[in-house]
């Protein structure tokens, strides 16, 4: 007979799971494996909200499976290291983004890209080597083979950095891979979320021309003044969207809805390339011509390797890049969530883990 979510393991855990598709969210006891040789265990402080969580509770990807405890965007203090563990020592600010295995002998892996292993052990809803359900950040520890774990620089603060490690890396990864970090490029960010609103931090710090293209002219302020885009774009405003065509070398999107691609491809310069790293849940129509013409690409990008990761990190500490974010308490995360679903923050809920998630809650 298959073990209980609490005995599975011999640690004690508790976080806050969904328990079917309707993706709420209530107190769930758990347990987690005890710290192996290379595990590295810490007290979960701080947890993003990313909306693929917002996706998985909800199962709007078909694969999720109950009960669910979310987040890969974890960041905490380490308790207790294994014996064979090199990087990493009690006391250390560390975090867990999207992933805590993969199978480390294919091209992907010995290249540093666990993040296309096909046998990548996502942080949470997949099954881990040993058979166990894995369970994100929405709870008080956190196990992980040091080879997942990133440190975070003490300059940054754990709660802004704690988004980094899935929206920082998601935007900061496809900059580097095609080419768009290059002073004096000219880069479009469709969508100014989560994910938008750090991309242009990102942009910005790599010495690039940054344009934010948006459905709401209501971000223009913000995302000028505030985040420090040299220009907005309104997607709807055919004047705008005309006076821009052709003058873009790369655009990253971020825009997790169904919307029209046909427009962004007008912006490209030839031989410019679109990059999505938003996931729709429904497939996107690109009519041929809008590829042929100017030899353009339409790209994908999945979050980032380890190593790309630690550099990420280790680049925002350098250029004060953190999230901007509502810290909220744990037993907010269902509001939050319906918040997210209308697109209702600026720009990443945190989770104060630390201060608010009561086992007796």
């Amino acid at each position: 007979m298959a073990k209980s979510p609490e005995q599975e393991h011999p640690k004690k855990a508790f976080g806050w799971a969904a328990r079917d598709s309707s993706g709420l969210l209530s107190p769930f006891p758990f347990s987690r494996r005890e710290t192996g040789e290379k595990d590295v265990t810490f007290k979960v402080l701080y947890c993003g909200i990313c909306h693929s969580d917002l996706h998985m509770v909800k199962n709007e990807w078909g694969s999720s499976t109950y009960p669910l405890v979310p987040g890969h965007e974890i960041a905490g203090e380490v308790t207790e290291v294994g014996s064979k563990v090199q990087k990493f020592k009690v006391g250390d600010k560390v975090g867990v983004g999207c992933m805590v295995g993969a199978c480390r002998s294919c091209d992907s892996c010995s290249n540093n890209l666990e993040n296309y292993c096909p046998k990548m052990i996502l942080t949470y809803g997949t099954k881990y080597h040993d058979g166990t359900t894995t369970y994100g950040g929405y709870s008080d520890i956190m196990v992980a083979d040091e080879h997942f774990i990133v440190r975070i620089p003490d300059n940054l603060p754990l709660d802004g950095a704690a988004p980094l490690l899935c929206a920082g890396i998601t935007v900061y990864s496809p900059l580097k891979y095609f080419g768009l970090d290059k002073p004096g490029l000219h880069v479009g960010v469709v969508g100014l979320g989560g994910l938008g609103h750090v991309a242009v931090k990102f942009a910005k710090a790599l010495g690039v021309k940054v344009t934010v293209i948006s459905t709401s002219p209501n971000k223009k302020k913000e995302a000028i003044e505030h985040l420090g885009a040299d220009s907005f774009l309104v997607s709807r405003d055919q004047d705008q969207m005309q006076a821009a065509m052709g003058t873009m070398d790369g655009i990253i999107d971020t825009v997790s809805v169904l919307h029209p691609l046909v427009p962004l491809f007008g912006l490209l310069k030839s031989h410019g390339k679109i990059v999505m790293v938003g996931a729709p849940e429904k497939p996107l129509e690109v009519p041929a011509f809008s590829l042929i013409m100017g030899r353009k690409t339409l790209a994908g990008s999945c979050i980032g390797g380890i190593k790309e990761t630690q550099e990420m990190i280790d680049f925002a500490a350098k250029h004060n890049i953190t999230a901007d974010i509502e810290v909220i308490p744990v037993d907010y995360v269902n509001t939050a969530m319906e918040r997210l679903a209308k697109a209702d923050v600026r720009y990443r809920f945190v989770i104060d883990i630390g201060n608010t998630l009561k086992a007796t809650s």
